[in-house]
């Protein structure tokens, strides 16, 4: 079987999905790889380097004619998926909730289509997890930024003509991107407070050195899946109470909060933010889905009240390397997973709940 991969539109996503060292594990369970020719150059990786692990650098559109798997970041532009052909399979991000008209007309042209932020969280997809290995990154880079935007130091600094106090931290959402966030913070010296609606983030975030922010009378808002759930007007109205007071104290607020397939929570709103001390930095890695602070513009820093509010498309732009490392190991995992390699095809078992629940019908 063949897999391929093309390049992305560059100005929105920088990442790939197979990269040489990844290559390597494809050939050597007997698949041929074609890729778009200079297709990791802006990242370092040569031609030459593919060729060396057996790879043949093609033409795009031979890469969409001839592959039986494509993997990709993003869903491929409307004149590749014309192009699809019955019985490919094409694995990669595509944002199902956006996407879902495109998504149902190839299901119907029975191509098969894999979305991998779908994964189940369930201990066998762990090594496929996108969400967590991306997320991961996203969460250190945002503390890093913003830490560069900060105009005083972020550690405690004892000296002769004084002390420097540490920068005080507060995360918003401690999923994967939050936890990274504090460890990230906690590491470079701040204090760190976090706070989420599911009550077992509490353990993990004082398990990194942070501050917990437990809202008066909380429940557990978390669905089986892991998922933080939307929050009863009755708890958004204690959290506003409990972030409005927090807010005033803080330097830098990191902000991860995100419901699958819905707008982002409105969490720090325009009356919290006049509260705010001047020189405070918050990074809103939800920015693209709306954003957790009102005036978030994407890919814009937006200074209210002296405060400044940051949120790019994509983040993960600004580590493209170790970013596709990462997604390429998790999708070569997928797609070990995929292969019956006696049978040299792949096979779409619908008792395996990683396929069920990746796959778009």
């Amino acid at each position: 079987m063949i897999i391929g991969s093309v390049s992305e539109n560059k100005e929105i996503e920088k990442r790939i999905a197979i990269t040489p060292d990844s290559l390597k594990k494809y050939t050597n369970i007997g698949f041929k790889v074609i890729l778009e020719k200079n297709y990791g150059n802006h990242l370092g990786f040569e031609d030459q380097d593919y060729k060396k692990e057996g790879c043949e650098l093609v033409d795009r559109a031979e890469v969409i004619d001839k592959s039986d798997i494509i993997l990709q970041l993003n869903l491929l532009d409307d004149e590749a998926l014309k192009k699809l052909k019955q019985n490919q399979t094409l694995i990669g991000v595509f944002n199902v909730y956006e996407n879902e008209e495109k998504l149902k007309n190839l299901s119907l042209k029975k191509i098969n289509i894999f979305s991998l932020e779908l994964l189940p969280r369930i201990t066998r997809a762990q090594s496929m997890d996108i969400l967590s290995s991306q997320a991961n990154l996203a969460g250190y880079k945002a503390v890093v930024d913003s830490f560069s935007n900060f105009e005083k130091a972020i550690p405690m600094m004892m000296t002769a003509a004084g002390t420097v106090p540490a920068a005080k931290v507060l995360v918003v959402g401690a999923g994967v991107a939050g936890l990274q966030a504090i460890a990230t913070a906690k590491r470079m010296g701040a204090i760190v407070y976090a706070t989420d609606v599911r009550t077992a983030s509490k353990e993990q975030v004082e398990s990194l050195g942070g501050k917990f922010l437990t809202v008066q009378g909380s429940e557990n808002l978390e669905t089986k899946d892991g998922y933080a759930k939307e929050a009863s007007d009755d708890f958004k109205k204690k959290q506003e109470e409990l972030l409005g007071q927090t807010l005033k104290k803080i330097d830098i607020v990191i902000c991860t909060a995100l419901i699958p397939g819905k707008k982002a929570p409105l969490i720090i709103k325009e009356n919290m933010l006049n509260n705010m001390q001047k020189g405070s930095i918050i990074y809103d890695l939800a920015a693209v889905q709306g954003g957790n602070t009102a005036f978030t513009e994407v890919d814009k820093i937006i200074e209210k009240n002296g405060v400044k509010i940051m949120g790019e498309r994509n983040i993960l732009n600004r580590l493209p390397t170790s970013s596709s490392n990462l997604y390429a190991k998790n999708v070569f995992n997928f797609v070990s997973n995929l292969y019956d390699k006696e049978k040299k095809k792949i096979n779409i078992n619908l008792e395996d709940e990683i396929i069920t629940n990746t796959i778009i019908k």
